[in-house]
């Protein structure tokens, strides 16, 4: 009998810690509690992000100048690098057309002539057979479609 007197007041114990842990709530308020605590938390988590939406739609509006400038910075050294390349293939084209010009000449050793073109601006260097020879290879070149000048540096000197 006294032993089960014993493991009657334990058993009271128990529930009575089930029931009430010292603050005087049932565990239905405490699930309420903890449910007022996880929207409370939510709310918090929501005006937190809000904010910092906020502050990145900032950032990108304060960056948009620079973005477009960037862009237009590309865009021009992109319209610059197809008119240097375009620049370029337009020289070739001309040293090519002088050289194949000069070697028509039967005077003029178009081989031994140095034709280089920069900007529509054609260099001759090499040996020329004449004062006369050397003129010719200079009109030859100025005839050239796209020549805008000519930089005769032909040496007149017997072959």
């Amino acid at each position: 009998m006294h032993w089960t007197y014993i493991s009657l007041v334990v058993l009271a114990l128990g529930v009575a810690g089930c029931s009430d842990r010292g603050n005087g709530q049932t565990a239905g308020q405490k699930v309420d509690a903890a449910i007022a605590k996880t929207q409370d938390a939510a709310v918090r988590a929501k005006d937190k992000a809000e904010v910092l939406a906020g502050e990145a739609r900032d950032k990108v509006v304060a960056s948009e100048p620079a973005m477009r400038e960037g862009a237009a910075n590309v865009k021009e050294a992109a319209r610059e690098t197809g008119a240097a390349v375009a620049g370029t293939v337009e020289d070739v084209a001309i040293t090519a057309s002088v050289s194949s010009s000069l070697a028509k000449d039967p005077e003029l050793s178009a081989a031994r002539i140095d034709v280089d073109t920069k900007g529509g601006v054609v260099k001759l260097q090499g040996p020329a057979p004449s004062a006369a020879a050397k003129a010719r290879a200079g009109d030859i070149a100025k005839a050239v479609k796209g020549v805008s000048s000519v930089d005769n540096q032909l040496d007149v000197r017997a072959m």
